[in-house]
């Protein structure tokens, strides 16, 4: 039996930026997918999922099909790409060693599809624990490329490898285009989490911008101005300037909001935080819904997110400096 885990992440700057070839800054936080891979005696694949949410919920699958008997607080179709990311990560170890059979079993504290970076963890995860049990043991940059080709896949090429590799590298990273680096001695930063309790659809998100992009130059327009503010938050992670960050933040949140990504709920956790005095604040991941992340080292930001409408869930997060990591062997 082999148990791996990888980590969750937030978007400091850069989401959806990041699909076209601009820069994105990523930093790992402490919530992770945990994947125990047990070989079996037979051909026979298993995979059994639970707590993929901050509620949780169980789901046992096999073949690809799922138990619609399962007690699910979240939509199907969050479920069904779910099971296309582990599907996925079971074909990546496919073509690195020559399998029998295996048991999966997946637990997680990273919210599902809320832009915490929840199918990546999982499958960065899975490929580790898997291949190890089976005998091979890969490097965090072959887990990360074979974890992007997963959710390329998955998400109709529309991926970029921001999140696979971060959640593999651990730490914060900067990702553009095929050039994905790690950030030497990132700051540890205050980070606040607010969670909506709903999830955005990734794929209709991504689309979404790119249909704008491709019907009015302005938005194309929009979409380098979020690489600019990239390359110019770079400098202010490198001094240290929480507040410089925080402003470039709230500039990029504006950004993702005029180009649609951001919702009643997220705008309304976004001011909440701002109101109570946070440095910045911005959604994190696709949109939609989901969750938002702000920097503010005292409490106020937390207990302001906790009594404002549609705040289903607040917390603190903290750098995570380990990416893909064995738990026990």
């Amino acid at each position: 039996m082999t148990v791996s885990s990888a980590p969750g992440k937030v978007y400091l700057l850069g989401e959806h930026a990041v699909v076209y070839g601009e820069p994105a800054v990523l930093c790992a936080i402490d919530r992770r997918a945990t994947v125990t891979a047990t070989a079996r005696d037979d051909d026979r694949i298993r995979v059994q999922a639970r707590d993929l949410t901050i509620d949780g919920f169980s789901v046992e699958y096999g073949d690809g099909v799922v138990d619609e008997s399962a007690n699910i607080d979240v939509p199907h179709p969050l479920i069904e790409a779910a099971v296309g990311y582990v599907d996925g990560a079971i074909e990546q170890v496919r073509e690195v060693v020559d399998t029998t059979g295996f048991t999966i079993t997946i637990e997680s504290d990273i919210p599902l599809g809320a832009g915490l970076g929840s199918s990546a963890a999982v499958v960065v995860a899975a490929i580790d624990a898997a291949t190890r049990e089976m005998g091979v043991e890969l490097t965090p940059e072959e887990i990360a490329q074979r974890a992007y080709r997963v959710e390329y896949d998955v998400q109709d090429g529309q991926a970029s490898r921001a999140d696979t590799f971060c959640s593999a590298m651990g730490k914060a990273v900067r990702v553009e285009g095929d050039d994905c680096r790690p950030i030497e001695e990132p700051p540890e930063l205050p980070f606040v989490v607010g969670f909506d309790g709903s999830a955005g659809d990734t794929g209709t998100l991504v689309a979404g911008v790119r249909n704008l992009k491709e019907e009015y130059e302005f938005a194309a327009d929009t979409v380098r101005t979020i690489g600019d503010i990239v390359r110019t938050g770079e400098r202010a992670i490198t001094t240290e300037d929480q507040r410089e960050l925080g402003r470039l933040m709230n500039f990029n949140h504006g950004l993702l909001s005029a180009l649609g990504v951001s919702s009643r709920s997220l705008d309304a956790m976004v001011w909440a935080a701002r109101d109570a005095g946070a440095f910045g604040a911005k959604l994190t991941g696709a949109g939609g819904g989901g969750c938002i992340v702000a920097l503010d080292p005292t409490p106020d930001t937390a207990t302001a997110l906790q009594y404002t409408p549609g705040c289903e869930e607040t917390f603190r997060a903290e750098l995570d400096h380990d990416g893909v990591r064995v738990e026990s062997e």
